[in-house]
Formats: C-alpha cells, structure tokens, sequence
C-alpha cells in the first residue's frame, strides 16, 4: 500500500537522493516543498489531508494544521530543534515526532567558528568593499589569548569546544545538565551563565529553545556582557531580543555580533538588524552543506518508513 509523504524541507530531490529513494523503496509517495521556504498554513492545508507522514523542515505544525491531517502518523524533522512542532498537540494525536539529533552538529559548529573570525575580522564588509573595487583596512581582532562562552553544552557546544582548542582560547561554558566527563576531556571550564556572560570576550548561544529561555538574551544578559565583546548565535532566533541585540550594538556595547537565526523567519529586507553595523547575518543556513542533507536525508527517510511500518524510530521525543 503507497503511503504519502510531504517534505518541507527544500531541495530535497537535488541533496537528499539517497533518502528520497529510499522512501519510495518503501512504497512512499514523495511530495516535495517546490517554494523555496518554509511553508504557509495556507499551503500545509491544502496538501496535509491525505499525507500519512511529514519530513518538516522548520514550518509551524500546531493543532491547526493537525485538524487537517486525519492520516498523519509520524513529523521526522529535518534537524535538531523542534520549536516549530506542538509536541504535545501531536502526542493527543498520538503523531510521533522525531528529529535528526547529532545529524547537523558539525556543520553548525564549523560555521560558528567561521561567524565568530568574520565578525572579528570585518570580513563580510571587506568583501563587499574590495568587489567594489575599494582597497580597505579594517583593523579587526584575533581570537588568540581570548575566553569563548559558550551558553549550553549539547553535542554542537561540544564540537564548537572542541574545533576551538587549536586556536589557543580559554573555552567555559553552562548547562543547566552539565557533563562534566565531555567537558574534562575538552579542557572546558563549566561554570554559571553569569560567569559565561561577564568573563567571555566572545558570547556563544547554544542553549535549547523552550518557554523558559525564550529572549534569554535581552537588555540585562546583554548588559552582563563585556564592554566590546562579540555575540555569536546559530541556535534559534527566539533566544534572542532582537531590538535588545540591535541596542547594545548600536551603544557601542558590543563590538560585533553574527547571527543565522531570527525571532522571525524567513526574516524581511527591513529587519533593523540588517541597519546595524557590526553584524555579519547569514539565512538560517548553518547546517547546510552537501554532507549534512545526505546523511539527514537518510535519517529522517528511515524514522518515517520505521514509524510507519509500527517500529520504534531512532530519535524518538
């Protein structure tokens, strides 16, 4: 029997080949997100009615949408955070939902340190400029001899941990569940979210996104900060007051911030943010790479066929 499923992750046939066929080996019918971006209500109302799985990428899945799709049995997230999906509307349901744990980390990590230089050194600004055919100099800084705080220790805090340690910088981080045995085996200092705030030259964000650290970067984390420090965030947009961020740049506060996610998205041409100096903006593109769809494509294929044929899938909330 065909069973469908709707993908909103995008560019699912161009990167993620092998787990698209690996569905329709299981007699999946594959609809696939042709808009570019996550999608609407309007547009989930109109193909959730007969779908029987989702592959979501970070569109909304509420009790609104799930009203709408009787057959709908298991959401495999194309990623880590599920803020996108009522966990529990989905449980009333009884739709399973997954994730893709552990699938991204190492993308996120290496454009985080890739954020961090590029605030530091100007080089989004140096780019535009030189192409223009100025010859520019922007006296940045060097990471070298520095404190990273990073603001929760998961499995990416852990690898951003890790690729920092040929840099030459103090790394400390907080975790309200902290790991002590990841944290001795990567020279990592664990200490309070204050200490991560006032003692870092530069600012990390990790941390999940639930209620209780919904802007738990606001006037008064910010204001913690050190006096020219940077804020690096490619966790989730709603950790984040983004007017808060905004004024501490604009202040002088802060030196220099990098983010890849917003309080909303897909975020518009009249952000204020992008009106900001000092900020290097990227499209919620951190776990993009060639690598991370393959792999992710197959996990999240397989919590589907697993879910759908009454096994356990892997990544289970």
């Amino acid at each position: 029997m065909t069973r469908t499923v709707l993908v909103t992750a995008t560019n699912y046939s161009r990167l993620c080949s092998e787990g698209k066929a690996l569905l329709e080996a299981h007699d999946c019918r594959v609809i696939e997100n042709d808009f570019g971006r996550p999608m609407t209500f309007e547009e989930l109302s109109k193909r959730v009615g007969d779908v029987d799985a989702v592959v979501a990428g970070v569109d909304s899945w509420n009790e609104a949408v799930f009203a709408q799709a009787p057959q709908l049995k298991v959401i495999s997230r194309f990623g880590v955070g599920v803020d996108n999906i009522d966990i529990e509307a989905a449980r009333a349901r009884d739709i399973k939902v997954t994730n893709a744990a552990g699938g991204n980390a190492n993308a996120v990590a290496e454009l985080t340190i890739g954020l961090i230089i590029a605030a530091m050194r100007g080089i989004p600004e140096l780019h535009a400029s030189t192409r223009k055919g100025g010859w520019d100099r922007y006296v940045g800084e060097e990471l070298v001899g520095r404190t990273v705080g990073i603001l929760g220790f998961g499995n990416i805090a852990q690898k951003i941990a890790k690729k920092l340690s040929g840099f030459e910088v103090r790394v400390i981080a907080y975790d309200k569940f902290p790991n002590a045995a990841a944290a001795t085996a990567l020279n990592v200092e664990m200490v309070a979210a204050e200490a991560v705030l006032e003692l870092s030259d530069i600012v990390c964000t990790m941390l999940p996104s639930l209620p209780e650290t919904r802007r738990y970067m606001n006037a008064e984390t910010f204001g913690r900060m050190k006096d020219g420090a940077y804020f690096i965030n490619t966790a989730r947009g709603a950790l984040v007051d983004e007017a808060a961020l905004k004024s501490a740049l604009d202040g002088g506060k802060l030196r220099g911030a990098a983010i890849d996610v917003y309080e909303r998205e897909p975020t518009s041409a009249d952000n204020p943010l992008f009106q900001t100096a000092g900020i290097v903006t990227t499209p919620h593109t951190a776990a993009e790479t060639y690598e991370t769809y393959s792999s992710i494509g197959v996990l999240t294929a397989q919590a589907v066929i697993d879910a759908l044929d009454g096994r356990t899938p892997r990544n289970l909330l």
